[in-house]
């Protein structure tokens, strides 16, 4: 199992009645009792927090099934794009924006606005198609020391 990476995914197949297919899941490839997925119990600033207690998968098998998905956090974009086919919102080159999911693992971008000298993110975003990630490159944030952001279970801070 650990040839597979600690991260987000989206579901490709169930595991029986605790986790469906196509959901948001943060997989851990080690911890106790094993390796195992892990269902958001809720947002904060636009990213997941994932349950403490997850799942443990069957089988190397359904490792493998699991989509890696893009980290939320922030990203610039490298070329122009709208969100969608109605265009209904367009997305500039170099523009800062905060990459998300919903709990289908869809893409959400949140713009974020200079507000008194603050960067101040939206609590609503849009929704993009998955291939425009591509679009994106990750940047570089330095985390306050002793705040770890809201992301993977506690287990996997260990």
């Amino acid at each position: 199992m650990e040839k597979r990476p600690c991260g987000l995914y989206r579901t490709s197949e169930a595991i029986g009645d605790a986790v469906p297919a196509g959901v948001l899941v943060y997989f851990h490839n080690h911890g106790d009792p094993g390796p195992g997925v892990y269902r958001p119990r809720e947002w904060r600033h636009n990213r997941a927090v994932f349950e403490e207690r997850g799942t443990v998968i069957p089988d190397e098998r359904y490792a493998e099934s699991l989509v890696a998905l893009l980290p939320e956090g922030l990203y610039r974009v490298l070329e122009p794009f709208p969100c969608c086919e109605q265009e209904c919102q367009r997305f500039e080159a170099e523009v800062l924006v905060q990459l998300g999911y919903d709990g289908q693992a869809r893409p959400i971008l949140f713009v974020p606005e200079l507000v008194d000298g603050a960067l101040v993110f939206p609590e609503r975003g849009t929704r993009v198609e998955e291939w425009k990630l591509g679009k994106l490159r990750p940047l570089q944030v330095r985390v306050a020391e002793g705040r770890a952001p809201a992301g993977p279970p506690p287990a996997h801070l260990n």
